[in-house]
């Protein structure tokens, strides 16, 4: 603080500096640390759920595919002309959905078929757990929220 005497600069000696005391740095660092402990899970969880939307629609496309080779065949197992691989028929799913669930086929015969979903990697914690499909369209798991 500089006061103006007689002409004369006088500087006092209680001068202020600037810039934040420790205190205030310490309350906007906890302040943030409180948020990111509330958005953090949050986010987590709904990233989960945004991968497992794109997981049923893929066991979706995949039981379509299926479906349509049916409709062709009258069978969902020809001998003769076999139902493409589960890499073909995941291949109209969007590619960051086969990073966090691996695809199969089962109970394969003439007149029935199982398309599940298992999670891997970061979805592996979801609640839901494996998806999964039938020819009736049966969906499992039933819980509310998962399909």
């Amino acid at each position: 603080m500089t006061n103006y005497r007689d002409g004369r600069c006088i500087h006092s000696s209680r001068s202020r500096s600037a810039g934040f005391s420790l205190i205030e740095v310490m309350v906007v660092v906890a302040i943030i640390g409180i948020l990111a402990s509330i958005a953090l899970p949050a986010y987590t969880d709904h990233a989960r759920k945004a991968r497992r939307a794109a997981g049923t629609a893929c066991v979706g496309a995949v039981a379509q595919g299926i479906e349509r080779y049916y409709t062709a065949k009258l069978t969902y197992n020809d001998t003769t002309d076999p139902l493409p691989a589960i890499g073909v028929l995941t291949g109209i799913c969007e590619p960051a959905t086969l990073a966090f669930y691996n695809f199969s086929t089962s109970n394969l015969t003439g007149k029935t078929y199982t398309v599940s979903a298992a999670p891997t990697g970061k979805q592996s914690g979801d609640s839901c757990g494996n998806l999964s499909i039938n020819q009736a369209g049966t969906k499992t798991p039933s819980t509310v929220g998962c399909w």
